[in-house]
């Protein structure tokens, strides 16, 4: 009788490990899944950049050296080292903000702005930035699970064993931390 209760235990034992080791593999997986979503809508930003540089080339000729520094940006992000988030994050964000200076062009140049493949590019660059967005939050709290079970007892005895690392966040550039000036004089 005694030999079953242990047996009986042992078995318990080993199948909460399987189950908390199990669960600390998903949830990293759904941490990496959530980053390649990040990194699908990077590539097709960077898909779509080439297109819109052609196309402002010819409307903004003295815009020259932002559309260079949109392409310099986009070389970069290809560059980047795979397993880099945080370098690819900054990146990203410089090219973010090199966009909406173009996008800013199109107030300048209404012929810009009446252009079907700019407004087409715009509208497409602009979604890809909300999948984006979208994407880093999905990745943050992905994240988030993963490293609560590297914390928790008893998850953190097996994540300790097996190795398995915390995940940093990605976080939010300091300059867009700030709240915009707001003035009600005229």
């Amino acid at each position: 009788m005694v030999g079953l209760i242990i047996i009986a235990v042992i078995l318990i034992v080993i199948a909460a490990y399987v189950i908390i080791y199990n669960g600390l593999v998903k949830s990293r997986m759904y941490t990496q899944e959530a980053w390649s979503q990040i990194d699908v809508q990077l590539k097709r930003r960077n898909d779509l950049i080439p297109n819109l540089v052609s196309t402002v080339k010819g409307y903004a000729k003295h815009e020259k050296s932002t559309l260079e520094q949109v392409v310099s940006l986009r070389n970069q992000m290809t560059q980047v080292p795979t397993g880099d988030h945080q370098q690819a994050m900054a990146i990203s964000d410089q090219l973010t903000n090199s966009l909406k200076s173009i996008f800013a062009l199109a107030e300048a140049y209404p012929d810009l702005k009446a252009n079907q493949e700019f407004s087409k590019l715009m509208e497409e660059l602009t979604n890809t930035e909300n999948k984006i967005a979208y994407s880093r939050q999905l990745f943050n709290s992905s994240a988030a699970s993963y490293n609560m079970k590297l914390q928790q007892f008893p998850s953190n005895l097996v994540a300790g064993i097996h190795h398995f690392e915390k995940v940093e966040f990605l976080a939010v550039p300091e300059a867009e931390k700030a709240a915009p000036k707001v003035s009600f004089d005229d």
